[in-house]
């Protein structure tokens, strides 16, 4: 909204005006902005969770600390919600096709994650609402995604030309036409563009048909799984509001490169139109998730809830997705990756050891992954992998996954050059 009316006022040569032109200018302000709001308004919401007594029902797992979390208020993603679509709304271009898919998904899974937070604080109903409306809701914005950026006239792209001499790439030139394409990129191959279309010629004539249908299944794939990550990962204080903090960060700074002609020339990654809007949502996404652990880091004062997880995975997603480095999810979210795979592994051998064996054995002490570090390797529990054998500190664990996360945020980007 700000930019449209400083344009007006441009018109008029009024001073200042005309710095709402720069992104750089309009991400600077839309990060102070959500870290403000973040800040200022947290601390009037968990007050009114309090009263209302929306606080957090813990089952006690065993687990160091876990029962002084009691009644601490949640459904806190509301704070992150609010701190992100303010600043968007105020300093991008509304009328940008991706803007609006990330307002949309922001508010899409807001709702879910709001509707299942309702039903386990007001309903008294720990399961909260049920996996497959989940599941639904989560596979709706998929679709909607997945049809838009296939079909939308204003999602298309400008594919990086490598000038080879013998078997040395000399350049790298960005096509002067803009053209609509289902490729990606894909790390560490020297041919870095992936194209959907190349898993489904066999389709023949159906071609055409078949290529969108897979785009929107793996679209609704990864926005799913990453979701269903991040609502697992926010299991400690800070922990996945942290994670999603530096994966915003790595997620920004391959925006800007992919909206730069001269960075997109460099990384050797395609040129994406419009993309540099998304840079000011990644600064508001920063601002919030960093502006939450002001209340969420360890102690917390309040928790995200699924109104806040859910989210948080679903916009990493899209968000991928739009700048065509879905592939590269697997490293950037490792965190979350890894968290899901301690409970898929878990209960697929729990199950498998009680069919065989005629009792169910873990490989992990409790999973997620997260919670394995606060079980003692003493505490009777018959689990493949003991160690480590003593409690980690809850604020030790978080940090040294934020520090994992980095480590894999800045690899993330260094494959882009790893051909």
């Amino acid at each position: 909204m700000l930019y449209y009316l400083f344009h007006y006022l441009d018109q008029f040569d009024i001073p200042g005006s005309g710095m709402f032109k720069y992104v750089s200018f309009r991400s600077g302000l839309a990060l102070i902005l959500s870290l403000f709001i973040s800040t200022a308004i947290g601390r009037r919401i968990i007050n009114k969770l309090q009263v209302m007594q929306i606080g957090e029902s813990v089952r006690n797992l065993g687990l160091e600390g876990q029962m002084s979390k009691k009644g601490t208020p949640t459904m806190g993603g509301i704070i992150i919600i609010i701190a992100i679509l303010i600043p968007v709304l105020l300093c991008t271009r509304l009328d940008n096709i991706y803007i609006i898919l990330m307002i949309t998904t922001t508010l899409w899974l807001g709702a879910l994650g709001f509707a299942d937070d309702y039903i386990k604080v007001f309903k008294k109903d720990k399961e909260g609402l049920h996996g497959r409306f989940k599941i639904i809701g989560q596979v709706g914005l998929g679709l909607i995604v997945g049809i838009t950026l296939y079909f939308s006239p204003d999602v298309v792209i400008r594919e990086n030309v490598e000038v080879v001499k013998g078997n040395v790439i000399e350049d790298v030139r960005i096509h002067p036409a803009e053209t609509k394409s289902m490729k990606t990129t894909i790390p560490f191959m020297k041919n870095n563009n992936f194209d959907y279309s190349s898993l489904v010629r066999w389709t023949g004539k159906y071609q055409e048909i078949a290529v969108w249908i897979l785009f929107v299944l793996a679209v609704i794939f990864i926005v799913t799984a990453v979701s269903n990550g991040a609502n697992l990962t926010d299991g400690l204080d800070g922990l996945a509001a942290g994670s999603s903090a530096i994966i915003g960060v790595a997620l920004g700074i391959l925006a800007y490169m992919s909206s730069h002609l001269e960075f997109s020339s460099f990384l050797n990654i395609m040129f994406i139109p419009g993309a540099e809007e998304l840079v000011i949502f990644a600064a508001a996404f920063i601002g919030a998730t960093v502006g939450f652990l002001w209340y969420n880091s360890y102690p917390a004062q309040v928790f995200m809830g699924d109104t806040g997880s859910l989210t948080l995975g679903g916009i990493i997603a899209v968000y991928a997705i739009i700048i065509r480095k879905e592939l590269l999810i697997p490293i950037l979210c490792g965190i979350f990756l890894v968290e899901s795979l301690s409970v898929m592994i878990q209960v697929f051998y729990f199950r498998y050891t009680k069919r065989k064996y005629g009792e169910g054995r873990r490989i992990f002490k409790m999973t997620p992954l997260h919670h394995h570090f606060q079980k003692p390797g003493n505490a009777g529990i018959q689990a493949l992998i003991q160690k480590p054998f003593n409690v980690v500190p809850e604020s030790k664990i978080v940090v040294r996954f934020w520090l994992i996360g980095i480590i894999l945020a800045v690899i993330t980007i260094v494959t882009l050059k790893m051909r």
